[in-house]
């Protein structure tokens, strides 16, 4: 990802994006006071540096057959990078594992999991835990509640 300087309508553009990334061009360029070229070129530059990863709706699990979410914690028996990196595909590679996160601490990855019920979660287990040597231990807790649920980042100057 390159740097770029991002001026305050480079910031007002991303933080009324994340909150609708389907706003329209138009709306943006009023909001702002600039033309919609202007912000079309802004928005290509900000993609090509990275700073705008992609653009995503977001479901509800519940609605789609996944009322259950999992936080666990996965503890590795070797940490070579190989072994990290099998990992990482391996949780990529797993629909349900809706996050991973290589942490320090006790634990070497954080995952956020949703299942259908906890026979589904316990399939997923076997499969992607189980099933692999080089795990040691993993801890799960289950998610009471979806309090907040987002990937936004604080948009300030």
């Amino acid at each position: 990802m390159s740097t770029i300087d991002l001026d305050p309508t480079d910031l007002a553009l991303l933080d009324r994006l994340q909150a609708d990334a389907r706003e329209k061009l138009e709306s943006l360029a009023a909001e702002t006071g600039l033309s919609v070229p202007t912000v079309q070129r802004r928005l290509k530059r900000m993609r090509q540096a990275g700073i705008i990863e992609g653009e995503t709706i977001r479901l509800s699990p519940e609605a789609l057959g996944f009322p259950m979410t999992f936080l666990v914690l996965v503890e590795l028996e070797r940490e070579r990078l190989d072994h990290l990196d099998a990992f990482r595909r391996k949780a990529r590679a797993e629909p349900r594992i809706q996050q991973c996160y290589y942490i320090t601490g006790e634990a070497d990855f954080a995952l956020i999991v949703l299942a259908r019920d906890v026979q589904d979660f316990e399939a997923l287990t076997r499969r992607v835990f189980f099933d692999d040597p080089n795990i040691k231990r993993f801890r799960t807790s289950v998610a009471m509640d979806r309090t907040k649920v987002g990937l936004s980042v604080p948009v300030e100057p």
